[in-house]
Formats: C-alpha cells, sequence, structure tokens
C-alpha cells in the first residue's frame, strides 16, 4: 500500500463505462444496473456446495474460493457488479481480535471491548495482514474482466457495536451506556475503527476495486443528534481517507430513514436506502449530487412474479426522476431466497429500464 494517496484509480479501464459506475457518477446509462447485498452467498445451491465444511472466517482467507464464490450470482444473474466475499468482521481478526462467526448467531468476541486497556488490543492494520484480501482482489479483477468489484468494509459503529456487545445485540445496551455514559473512551474507539476500516479498503482499491460501500448494519438504532455527535465524524474520516482514489463510495444503512440526510453528508457518493423509505423520498432526505441506491424488500422475492415485478415498477417508478440509481434490495438477499427470482427480477429491470 502507498504512503501517499493517488488522485487516480487502481480499477481496470474496461469497468468504468458500466452502467454500475455511471449511475454512481450520476451519468447518463443504457439501463439501470443491478446488484443484491448479499448476492454471494447462501441463496445459491453453489455457494453451499463450495463452502461445505469451511467455516465462514477460514473461507474468506482463501483467495481462490473467495473468488468462486464472488463470481457466482454475476454467471447466474448476470448482475451489474460483483461484490467482494468477505465479512465485516474480517479486519478485526487479521489484526488479532478473539472472535468467530457462529452458525445462526454472527459474529462473538471472546473478550469485549469496554475500557480505555481494551482499547489497545485494536491495532493499526497493515496490507500484510490481509494479504489474502490483495490476492484474491487482483484474481477478481482479472476474471471479471468489465464488470466492476464493489468493496466492501463495516463502518466504525457497526464494528464497534459488535466489539462492545461481545455480538449481535436487539438493544445495543452495552454501546449506548459507552457512547452516553464516556463520550471521549468512544469517540477513541470509533477513530482507531475508523483507521482500520480506510486501512482495509484501501487495500481493496490499490488491489483493483472500482467501488467500494460501507455497511452500517446497526446504525439505524441512533437518533440524529446521537449519530451527529457520536458516529458520523468516524464515517467522514473513512470516506475522506479514500477520496483520493476516485472510486465512488456507497454508504447503507438499516432502519437508517431518519439519518439518510446525515449519512450523505458523512461523504458518500451514493447513499442506500432499505425499502421503509421511498426512493423518491429517500433522494430529497439525502439532497442534491448523490446516487440512490435500493430498495425492494427483500421478502417481496418470496411472492409470485408478477407480485415482484410491481414492486419493482414502484422502486423504478419512484427513481425515474433521479440523476443516479442503482437497483437493489432495501437489504442482503434472504437465505431461502429462489435464485431463480433474483435472475428474473434483474432480467425485468433491465428491459424496463433500457434506453
Amino acid at each position: 500500500m502507498t504512503g501517499q494517496q493517488p488522485t487516480a484509480s487502481f480499477a481496470p479501464e474496461s469497468a468504468r463505462d458500466s452502467a454500475f459506475l455511471k449511475a454512481c457518477r450520476r451519468e447518463p446509462v443504457p439501463h439501470t444496473p443491478v446488484w443484491f447485498m448479499r448476492q454471494a452467498g447462501r441463496s445459491l445451491p453453489e455457494y453451499r456446495k463450495v463452502r461445505e465444511g469451511i467455516a465462514m472466517l477460514d473461507s474468506c482467507m482463501r483467495p481462490e474460493l473467495v473468488t468462486e464464490i464472488t463470481l457466482q450470482p454475476v454467471r447466474r444473474h448476470n448482475v451489474d457488479a460483483a461484490i467482494y466475499f468477505s465479512d465485516i468482521v474480517v479486519p478485526l481478526k487479521a489484526i488479532g481480535i478473539d472472535l468467530d462467526i457462529k452458525p445462526g448467531v454472527g459474529p462473538v468476541v471472546e473478550q469485549p471491548i469496554r475500557s480505555r486497556a481494551d482499547l489497545e488490543r485494536l491495532r493499526n492494520l497493515t496490507p500484510e495482514d490481509v494479504s489474502y484480501v490483495t490476492e484474491a482482489v487482483r484474481m477478481l479483477v482479472g476474471e471479471l474482466g468489465s464488470t466492476p468489484l464493489i468493496g466492501f468494509a463495516g463502518a466504525p459503529f457497526t464494528l464497534a457495536s459488535y466489539l462492545v456487545e461481545g455480538g449481535p445485540s436487539r438493544n445495543h445496551e452495552h454501546t449506548k451506556a459507552l457512547m452516553y455514559g464516556d463520550p471521549q473512551l468512544w469517540a477513541d474507539l470509533l477513530d482507531r475503527l475508523a483507521d482500520i476500516t480506510a486501512a482495509f479498503l484501501k487495500v481493496q482499491i490499490e488491489a483493483g476495486a472500482s467501488a467500494v460501500q460501507l455497511f452500517d448494519s446497526w446504525v439505524g438504532a441512533l437518533a440524529p443528534a446521537d449519530y451527529r455527535r457520536s458516529v458520523m465524524p468516524a464515517s467522514a474520516k473513512v470516506f475522506d481517507a479514500v477520496k483520493g482514489y476516485g472510486v465512488p463510495r456507497i454508504h447503507f444503512g438499516v432502519g437508517t430513514g431518519e439519518l439518510l440526510g446525515l449519512m450523505g453528508e458523512a461523504g458518500a457518493d451514493v447513499v442506500g436506502a432499505d425499502w421503509r423509505v421511498p426512493l423518491d423520498e429517500a433522494a430529497r432526505r439525502v439532497g442534491p449530487g448523490k446516487a440512490i441506491q435500493g430498495n425492494i424488500d427483500p421478502a417481496v422475492l418470496f411472492a409470485p412474479r408478477e407480485a415482484v415485478e410491481t414492486k419493482a415498477r414502484e422502486v423504478l417508478d419512484a427513481a425515474a426522476g433521479l440523476e443516479g440509481h442503482i437497483f437493489n434490495l432495501g437489504h442482503g438477499v434472504l437465505p431461502n431466497t429462489e435464485p431463480e427470482a433474483l435472475t428474473r427480477l434483474v432480467e425485468y429491470v433491465h428491459e424496463q429500464t433500457a434506453r
């Protein structure tokens, strides 16, 4: 990884004119681009086959396996972008945090971080810590050709929530207790996580990722004033750290209808909306100068084809006046989704929006 931040992308030139990257830049597109969060995963039988007997974190550290899994939905669904197969806790594992991803539970941290002394366990991430990521991204870029690869990372708040709670949480009580009770320790924790996250994204960009997405899965648990004061500075630091690479930066959270404007302010070029807010209203809240990503409810894919197409049409109609729109779900693909439903949805969006 270079010391000086470059001013140009490392991504292949062949991907630059893709519908996905054009939409990110709010340029005219040949059709509305489509990709799905968690498109490479449990809904695909070929994914379950190659992952058989391999723990989640182990699978994230095998470049050939990461490459195969990332490519699977591109082959099957003809989506307009691939998203790098990994997990948001990979950089934490790489710097020595004792954690594991337990099936049916999620990331579990052996010793939660709740004190100033605990903070010292979070050292900086180096490219050598995640050399398998560099290798996998380079392999993917070679395979994908003109299809862009999206790199990704967990946002500081969501990573902090896992670290402080010790695992997934419904109410985030330990997290909020720390945020309200020791604002300085909280700020220092998020600042350190911002550095780790930025370093993880830089590795992916410098290996050839065409765009990056910052997932703030749990940030919808916060009120806007708390987000602005206690979270936004760290997210903004991440976006600012990768700004000079010239790749689009996407920001997404769940249940973030009240935060959309602030999430845009944090520095993203594209803001993702979940299904709770219509896209035209999401765009109004985000404000001008940003592309919008979303936002059909993932559960709709379990309905008959006609119902899926009706809901997709609603999303496309709501996005009709927007400068840049990337069609996506309002959250990740649910594990029991029929793959054919996703393939048909991509075809429908492409057909309906062909210019």
